[in-house]
């Protein structure tokens, strides 16, 4: 009674509220990215509370009232910008980076405004077509999304998850492999715990939200800044910590584990630092979808030093690691443990990590230079010991798979921006990585008993020690035409040095504004990725000797042709309708005639380890029309529909058009959000989210069950591959948040529950063969999985 008692109490005191919140920000030009001094920012629906930004593009906003708030941000010359719903609270400052675009016409009377918090519109300027912007709101707002922006991205058209354990996200029916990341502005490996060289998803995200600015998600026709990715980007960025005050977050959630994070101003050049650190618990909850418990760790950090007569300098950083033991035997494992095998004991350690300094100089007073120098790191080791006459008097062990993979990279960035006039900016910049791969893999499965030992030879598949480049220069430009119509040109080169290999990729997109609500984008971009490096370096045994015979294969290939039509029938409200095309060649197939091809790998945690002599003549194609209706959160509530009806088809050797691994053929998502009003002065919030998702089930090569029962490991049907489809994929998440303002201290306190797939639909994993059944057996998916998260801000 005494605790129910506290915790009514407790109740009680959120429930009051504090009477104000701050916003503060910096203008710039959208163009330049100079900073704006002399706008007016006004808080709407309220009097005489207004700042004008000062020198340094500055300004603050006291004294907010607390909840949902929009501001319009005036200049002349500059077309006017309202953002709105700005979610105020105690305990967090709210900061911002508004910016405006120069008037086409300065004569020209008619006032203009624009959304500035619209997510349709890219952080990019250069970036038109097939191109959405999200928040870290969002990504802690919707159900389902376990704070993982690539779960974030499964909810736009064009995009689907490969399964509910990673989250490899398919975009428009291309292999995960083609996705970039990049992080302030360079290219990284895959920021995912349990992560596996080549591959571009995991089951956990590294990835903290918390410390995301506004970012970029692109699924078609990148502009020239982006290379080497057929697929999609995801162009991230870092916000700045608070230069004011110093603040603190702590928190606790299913998924992303514990956490602390800090901010605060640093120096006296009106820098700040924000760090933070998490700590997985999802194993302690038996959240994992499997026995074993998974530990994972991350640490994150901007430093921005401020303001230098040198230019400004801030150092960034994502440094993470993780394991796991999948004992097999003497441990009570389910039917449907997605990792683990009864007669296999396997120990798997990952490691991510970036850290770059990053270094931004004006040049005159409308182009500037940036500089990103950085370092990363992706390691991988997996050891698996095999069981034979399994609990019987004879039962041994052998090693039966070693893996040790360490890739580093080196990167240079630099990009100049300058805004020449109002109708015309321009942008180039260099790109240079420097690869070094340090592969190794040992294996005995699917090998021959050449030594007679009664088991099969424990064989050296990659033995790799070297270092490869990748240079890629750009220059683009964006040219108001009139005050209608847009165009944006650009030539991306790419030299990749282990073929030696140069191409030239010309990138083109087309903007017209019929009118004031809507529309019309066509784009056009030639995209170029080398092929996976498991692939490119697996040895082959030619005479006795071992060679990479897959390292001198070319760049594949791909066109992308994009025509969207935008409008904005009300406000806040938005429809989207894409038809795209992409034709895709040089991916790697064998010389023989056979069904395989390159771009059917990257969903899982490994490649093919017996694909050599690959040739680069292999085709495919993407094909699709996505339809988004959206309602940008206001008036309490938010609702996104995204559709996609779309074909992913391919060629091998053997010249026979096949349905790709990826090809769903549908995807629908629902989303929907509302906040309600709590408290005796309705400034605390209570929120539902849900998401309904379901798509076309995935086409896999079914078991040759003969064979493998022969052979004593699964074989495919290559012949048939990709002949047959899992059932449809159907998901519903439901959840409920709370947020709560102390009235006595700038803090404030959310909770939130989730409840995954609270239909508990067992949607397909995979159909596997079985060695100790000799049955081809189907594993399910998770069902029906609670998620939840606290956070104490302050």
């Amino acid at each position: 009674m005494v605790r129910i008692s506290i915790l009514v109490a407790l109740f009680v005191g959120f429930l009051a509220q504090a009477q104000y919140g701050v916003i503060r920000g910096t203008v710039v030009d959208k163009h330049s990215e100079k900073v704006i001094e002399g706008a007016i920012i006004t808080l709407l629906n309220t009097t005489n509370i207004e700042s004008v930004s000062d020198k340094d593009g500055n300004f603050i906003l006291a004294k907010v009232p607390l909840g949902r708030q929009a501001i319009r941000v005036t200049m002349l010359g500059y077309e006017s910008s309202t953002y709105p719903e700005i979610d105020v609270m105690t305990g967090k400052d709210v900061l911002l980076t508004i910016a405006l675009t120069e008037k086409f016409n300065s004569l020209d009377e008619v006032v203009i405004k624009s959304d500035g918090n619209n997510k349709a519109k890219s952080i990019n300027k250069l970036a038109a077509v097939s191109v959405r912007q999200f928040s870290p709101e969002e990504v802690n707002r919707y159900a389902g999304g376990r704070s993982d922006v690539a779960r974030l991205a499964s909810n736009f058209a064009g995009v689907s998850t490969a399964d509910d354990s990673r989250n490899d996200i398919v975009v428009r029916g291309n292999s995960p492999t083609g996705l970039l990341w990049r992080l302030e502005g360079v290219p990284i490996p895959s920021p995912n715990h349990f992560s596996t060289l080549g591959t571009t998803g995991g089951p956990v995200s590294a990835l903290n939200p918390n410390l995301l600015a506004n970012s970029d998600f692109m699924t078609s026709a990148f502009p020239a800044e982006y290379g080497n990715a057929l697929g999609g980007v995801f162009d991230l960025g870092l916000r700045k910590g608070n230069n004011k005050e110093y603040e603190y977050t702590v928190g606790l959630a299913a998924f992303p584990g514990a956490e602390f994070m800090a901010e605060g101003p640093l120096g006296k050049k009106g820098g700040s630092f924000l760090v933070a650190g998490r700590y997985g618990i999802v194993g302690v909850l038996g959240l994992a979808g499997t026995a074993a418990q998974p530990n994972y760790n991350d640490i994150s950090f901007n430093l921005d030093f401020g303001k230098f007569r040198w230019g400004k300098f801030s150092l960034f950083g994502i440094l993470g690691n993780s394991n796991i033991d999948l004992i097999g035997k003497d441990v009570e494992l389910s039917s449907d443990d997605l990792f683990a095998t009864r007669d296999e004991d396997g120990f798997v350690t990952s490691g991510f990590g970036v850290i770059g300094l990053k270094h931004t100089l004006d040049v005159g007073s409308q182009s500037y230079l940036k500089t990103v120098i950085s370092t990363s790191t992706s390691t991988e080791t997996f050891e698996r010991d095999r069981y034979f006459n399994l609990e019987t008097p004879n039962e041994f062990k052998i090693r039966w798979t070693e893996v040790d993979n360490t890739e580093s990279r080196f990167t240079f960035s630099t990009l100049f921006n300058s805004k020449i006039s109002k109708k015309i900016t321009f942008r180039t910049g260099l790109l240079i990585e420097n690869f070094s791969l340090e592969n190794k893999l040992f294996d005995r499965d699917r090998q021959d008993d050449n030594n007679g030992d009664g088991q099969p030879d424990f064989v050296n598949l990659i033995n790799n020690d070297g270092t490869f480049s990748i240079i890629q220069p750009y220059a683009m430009g964006q040219f108001r035409l009139s005050d209608k119509l847009t165009f944006n040109a650009g030539l991306h080169g790419q030299y990749f040095s282990l073929n030696e290999e140069f191409v030239f990729e010309p990138r083109t997109a087309l903007t017209y504004a019929i009118n004031s609500k809507s529309s019309v984008n066509i784009g056009y971009g030639l995209h170029h990725q080398n092929v996976a490096a498991p692939l490119l370096f697996l040895n082959e045994n030619i005479n006795g000797s071992l060679v990479q015979s897959n390292k001198n294969l070319d760049l594949v290939r791909s066109s992308h042709y994009v025509l969207g039509y935008d409008l904005r029938f009300a406000d806040k409200w938005r429809a989207k309708v894409e038809v795209y095309y992409q034709a895709i060649d040089k991916a790697a197939v064998e010389k023989t005639p056979s069904s395989y091809s390159s771009l059917t790998e990257g969903a899982d945690f490994g490649f093919s380890i017996d694909k050599n002599s690959l040739v680069s003549t292999g085709k495919g194609f993407n094909q699709g029309i996505e339809f988004t209706l959206e309602k940008f959160f206001s008036k309490g509530y938010n609702l996104l529909f995204t559709s996609s009806i779309f074909e992913s088809k391919y060629k091998g050797s053997d010249g026979i058009e096949r349905n790709s691994p990826f090809n769903n053929g549908y995807v629908v998502n629902v989303l929907a959000g509302k906040e309600f009003k709590i408290g005796k002065t309705k400034k605390n919030v209570f929120s539902i989210n849900t998401k309904f998702t379901t798509a076309g089930g995935r086409y896999f090569t079914p078991v040759d069950l003969a064979a493998s029962i022969a052979a004593g490991y699964e074989i495919r049907d290559d012949a048939n591959a990709f002949s047959e489809q899992y059932d449809p994929y159907l998901r519903l998440d439901l959840k409920f948040g709370f947020k709560f303002n102390s009235s006595k201290k700038k803090c404030s306190h959310q909770f939130y529950i989730d409840f995954q797939n609270i239909t508990n639909n067992r949607n397909v994993f995979s159909r596997d063969y079985n060695r100790l059944t000799q049955q081809v057996n189907q594993i399910d998916q998770i069902g029906f999985q609670p998620d939840f998260g606290y956070r104490f801000q302050f």
